[in-house]
């Protein structure tokens, strides 16, 4: 019986030859060619590459007219290769010319072959070129045939990657794993960033491709693959892991995926093909990749990323890789499909200037982290980590939510004077942290930041921020392992209080579940997490998670003032349960002896539409109100903001979000309750100034957008803004926008946006 695997093995040898000879490239592509066809017993073997402006050029040939080499070309989606190229995936045809899609090249001369073996040249699932080979006779070319020339057209690949063919490349016209790409995402975290790509979880670069012995590689698979297996079972075994849920549902596909025999049969037939291991799992990756990116089903897309890790995970096992090893640039922009909050914090802050994610939401984990930490941060950028490559210049435009990955100089220049200009601004803003907040007619208001972290509280100095307004007590809950213990949560609050120096801080109480889902706390899976089991619910359900964060709170403020509130209150007898539970622990410490804090306020979050209808109510329970805008205008206008499609559907300058802030504002003057709003409202100029006019004299955003807001107020007759902004948004008649008089307000009355 015939060996069908010692045809691919003869030709992968015979190619390491051939990249090892020192060889100009087009001789080496010439002869790369010519080889395959010998092999393959073709007429024809043809290369094609893949450019930046999306057309397939003829960059060599054996049996086609010499001649047409570099002038012979195919738009991505035209004729046989750019089909090929733009589906990633093989054509067999024994009536080349019959097929719909075959489009003739007289310069290329082959009108005279019949058959035709083309298959995609993928890296990382991305098409390069096309690789074809061509017989005159009709014949379907056998499967060992098709899977030997897909072998060769990753081999081809890496030369493609090398940037060897650079030096063929016709003056302007660049190949494509260099081109510039645009792309538009979501716009999370404000801010510029200009530098290098880091992939977060990097693609192990292959660079021995071709085995010496298929069974000694067969049998280092065997033992990475029983390795793999069993790193799987011990994650699942882990007391940390829950019994159900999302966490586990994702290790056990892993482990469906990793006993799968289809997948294993592919790499080992890759590997008697004469691949090594490592170039194994990279080609069938490559293969599944390429295959399934286009597909619309979110469950099949969800797949193909555990197919992704799962290679990955192969790979390090197979190469020892380590992460992290390699030193960070000062200029990262960390680019990954996903990941934890933890992780993020893992890299050096100060090397970090922004974040871009496939994935992810404004309420996500790491990137309520990235903004407070400062760092500009853009999601949904979808394919982004399989188009880059470590050390690609990269720019994060966290305003308006582009990535521009390998730039042009025009853009790198427009950007570089976007970032000097804003340099420049804030470098106005820090000229104002002394000066006091006060509108331009007299009124004083108050304008402080939200926190969360320790990295945070450097920036309550720089931006002049007369405190915290919202401390979330979560993210220390979300960034660790396990559970924090009473005694790691009191040195948290102390070191803020400590370094907030007599500054007002303003705790939130856990407001974990949901979507918030830490790794080793059990909850169920709800369809709507977000008005699910989390925040107040959650704690009045489990108070001992409750009493002891509200004992490290109390400990941590002794002798000083503490307040607290507590989140997604929806009836005003869940702040009195939550009150028993804090005299409760009260009178535990003053039992024991503890020091108590000098006073004591007793606050809630205004986030529930229902406590709209027990606003009097709730003002004579609390010592004060925070409203929470950003969750309290999803559940107004019953709009998802993680959501796309709907999330800038409705304006939270419209009419009758507005009124509803408007009439918090009137019950809490009516009880001589104090109020205070926290929300991305209160961050922007034209949104902080419409607050304003409704009567808030206390906001609180993010660190950065304290020295705009301050500069808007500074500008602004108040008095005036509210005589005309309460009277038109109680209009039930006009069609005028919020927003359009606001902006014409402010040209008109000199004000600073």
């Amino acid at each position: 019986m015939r060996d069908l695997s010692a045809g691919p093995r003869v030709l992968l040898r015979r190619l390491r030859e051939l990249m090892a000879e020192p060889l100009e490239p087009q001789e080496r592509l010439d002869r790369i060619v010519r080889q395959i066809a010998a092999n393959m017993v073709a007429e024809v073997c043809s290369f094609y590459v893949l450019r930046a402006d999306g057309a397939l050029e003829l960059f060599a040939t054996e049996g086609l007219n010499k001649d047409a080499v570099h002038l012979a070309q195919l738009k991505m989606g035209q004729g046989l290769v750019g089909t090929i190229a733009a589906s990633a995936r093989s054509l067999n045809l024994s009536e080349a010319q019959s097929h719909p899609a075959f489009t003739y090249l007289p310069e290329t001369g082959e009108e005279v072959y019949n058959s035709f073996l083309g298959v995609p040249i993928l890296r990382a699932g991305r098409s390069l070129g096309v690789l074809v080979v061509q017989n005159k006779a009709h014949r379907k070319y056998r499967e060992d045939e098709v899977e030997a020339l897909e072998t060769t057209a990753m081999v081809l690949a890496e030369m493609i990657a090398t940037g060897e063919l650079k030096q063929i490349t016709r003056p302007g016209l660049e190949l494509d794993l260099s081109r510039p790409v645009t792309i538009e995402g979501d716009a999370y975290g404000d801010g510029i960033g200009l530098g290098h790509v880091i992939l977060h979880e990097p693609r192990i670069v292959v660079t021995e491709l071709l085995n010496d012995d298929s069974e000694s590689e067969l049998k280092r698979l065997e033992e990475a693959l029983g390795s793999l297996r069993v790193s799987i079972d011990d994650m699942l075994s882990r007391r940390d892991v829950s019994m159900e849920g999302e966490h586990r549902a994702v290790l056990e596909a892993y482990r469906m995926f990793a006993h799968d025999r289809g997948w294993v049969r592919k790499l080992e037939e890759a590997i008697r093909n004469g691949l090594t291991c490592e170039a194994a799992v990279e080609k069938v990756q490559s293969d599944t990749r390429a295959r399934m990116i286009h597909m619309t089903d979110p469950y099949l897309r969800e797949r193909l990323h555990d197919f992704d890790d799962l290679a990955n995970r192969l790979l390090r096992q197979l190469t020892g890789f380590v992460p992290g090893g390699a030193g960070l640039p000062q200029d990262a922009i960390i680019v990954a499909r996903a990941m934890g909050a933890a992780e993020l914090l893992d890299y050096p802050r100060e090397a970090i200037r922004g974040l871009v994610l496939e994935d992810g939401a404004v309420t996500s984990h790491v990137v309520i982290v990235a903004r407070a930490m400062g760092i500009p941060v853009v999601g949904q950028v979808i394919g982004i980590a399989s188009l880059a490559e470590n050390r690609d210049t990269i720019i994060v435009d966290g305003e308006d939510g582009f990535v521009h990955l390998r730039p042009i100089q025009d853009i790198q220049n427009a950007y570089a004077d976007k970032v000097r200009f804003r340099a420049k601004r804030q470098e106005q803003f820090r000229e104002l942290r002394k000066v006091k907040p006060c509108t331009r007619d007299g009124q004083d208001i108050t304008l402080q930041m939200n926190a969360g972290l320790l990295v945070d509280l450097p920036q309550l100095k720089e931006s002049g921020a007369s405190g915290i307004g919202l401390f979330r007590t979560e993210l220390q809950f979300m960034i660790a392992s396990t559970m924090p213990k009473v005694e790691e949560q009191q040195t948290l609050y102390r070191n803020v209080l400590r370094e907030a120096a007599g500054r007002p801080v303003t705790f939130r109480t856990l407001d974990i579940g949901g979507d918030k889902v830490v790794p080793y706390f059990r909850s169920a899976e709800e369809e709507n997490p977000a008005i699910g089991w989390r925040a107040i619910r959650l704690s009045l359900d489990r108070p001992g998670l409750l009493r002891t964060q509200l004992r490290a709170l109390l400990r941590a403020a002794a002798g000083v003032e503490l307040k607290l509130m507590l989140p997604m209150v929806t009836e005003v007898n869940e702040l009195r349960q939550a009150r028993e539970l804090l005299d409760k622990e009260v009178r535990h410490l003053s039992r024991f002896g503890y020091q108590l804090p000098r006073s004591l306020k007793f606050g809630a979050m205004l986030e529930v539409p229902s406590l709209l209808w027990q606003l009097d109510e709730l003002m004579e329970e609390v010592d004060f109100v925070s409203v929470g805008s950003n969750d309290l205008f999803q559940f107004v206008m019953a709009v998802d903001r993680g959501n796309s499609r709907v999330s800038d559907r409705f304006d939270p300058l419209g009419r009758p979000f507005l009124r509803v802030l408007r009439q918090i504002v009137v019950a809490a003057d009516k009880a001589g309750t104090s109020l205070t709003l926290c929300g991305e409202i209160a961050g922007k100029p034209l949104s902080a100034m419409a607050l304003l006019g409704l009567g808030y004299r206390n906001i609180s955003m993010s660190p950065s957008s304290i020295g705009p807001v301050k500069s808007m107020l500074l500008s602004l007759d108040l008095g005036k803004l509210e005589a005309e902004l309460l009277p038109m948004i109680a209009e039930t008649e006009s069609d005028r926008p919020v927003r359009e008089f606001l902006t014409d307000f402010a040209n008109a009355n000199g004000v600073n946006l």
